[in-house]
């Protein structure tokens, strides 16, 4: 059981990595033209979806801030909850 929830961690983590990868490549307007991008932001935009415009200033979408720190705050948690079961 520790070995799945742990694997559940990792990949989580992973998740975690890809959405910032999304995030840094709309900064360069040729790299969200790539397949790359295009199966990034499908694996990514689900969750971020949820907090797209809750914080925009001028052109600015700050949401995916919002969205990382709830999401680290998340996987801390349950990466916490994982390592005091073993």
């Amino acid at each position: 059981m520790t070995l799945i929830l742990n694997a559940m961690v990792s990949l989580l983590e992973v998740y975690f990595y890809l959405m910032i990868a999304t995030i840094l490549l709309t900064w360069f307007p040729e790299a969200t033209k790539s397949k790359w991008y295009e199966v990034l932001y499908q694996i990514t935009s689900p969750y971020l979806r949820i907090f797209r415009g809750v914080v925009v200033i001028g052109q600015f979408d700050f949401t995916p801030i919002i969205g990382f720190l709830v999401y680290q705050f998340g996987l801390n948690a349950f990466a916490q909850l994982v390592a005091s079961m073993t």
